[in-house]
């Protein structure tokens, strides 16, 4: 059975602003949306309080000018930390945000929204309800909901538990042979997976189990519109200035 038609725009920019910007800033939010990008993809984890901030990794040392584990540190120092002069001055003072300060730009500049649930090292269920539970709350009024997205299934089963009304897609970095069983069981709309493993035949399967497939991340405008063509749903790329024309 097909799903139905893909309500998110065709293509992504990864990590906010994809190579164009420091990763999971405001400012990459900005460069999307002035290349005319339509949506994006970002990660959401917790701090040392249990709040949601958008950064990747579990350290702050490559995006940013502060080190340690992003579990142990306190709101009030991550707030201050720097997070564009590693990528270039011009961004420099860029802040690594906190999930609401990104929600709320992304409704204003009308932009839709995956959002990685990203849990640091046994933190998955604590992330998953607060990442629902804020997600639900900041898209309320919003006219599309955000796609919730994570690798961990613990995580995808706890964000169901506080927002099921959200919708959620299983990320995977190489097929498992089982996957239409997992996305049953978790009951996700989405599967998610690296570019480079998709065919047709495989576009065709995902649909013929009524899921969306999503593929990260490609930044060659050639294959995007390839993976289009066979029937992906959506793709996500760090180059959203060239790959962005694909879909088209």
């Amino acid at each position: 059975m097909a799903p139905a038609r893909w309500p998110w725009p065709r293509v992504l920019a990864h990590r906010c602003g994809g190579q164009l910007a420091p990763e999971n800033t405001l400012a990459g939010l900005n460069v999307a949306h002035a290349l005319g990008c339509r949506g994006v993809e970002f990660d959401v984890m917790l701090s040392g309080e249990g709040s949601p901030f958008v950064i990747h990794d579990e350290t702050l040392e490559r995006t940013s000018d502060g080190c340690g584990d992003m579990s142990l540190a306190p709101d009030a120092a991550l707030h201050a930390l720097d997070a564009g002069s590693w990528f270039d001055q011009r961004f420099a003072g860029e802040r690594i945000p906190g999930f609401g300060h990104v929600a709320r730009r992304c409704i204003a500049l009308g932009l839709a929204a995956n959002v990685e649930i990203k849990p640091a090292t046994g933190w998955d269920a604590p992330t998953a309800r607060v990442v629902a539970s804020a997600a639900a709350e900041l898209w309320r009024s919003a006219a599309q909901p955000p796609l919730l997205s994570s690798f961990s299934e613990i995580a995808l089963t706890a964000a169901a538990e506080i927002a099921p009304h959200l919708p959620r897609g299983l990320l995977v970095e190489s097929m498992p042979a089982d996957w239409a069983v997992r996305c049953r069981r978790l009951g996700v709309v989405a599967l998610h997976t690296e570019a480079g493993q998709v065919t047709a035949a495989l576009a065709q399967a995902v649909h013929a189990e009524g899921l969306w497939l999503v593929v990260y991340t490609e930044n060659d405008p050639a294959r995007a519109r390839q993976l289009l063509e066979w029937g992906v749903d959506c793709v996500i790329t760090d180059r959203p200035d060239i790959v962005r024309e694909a879909d088209t």
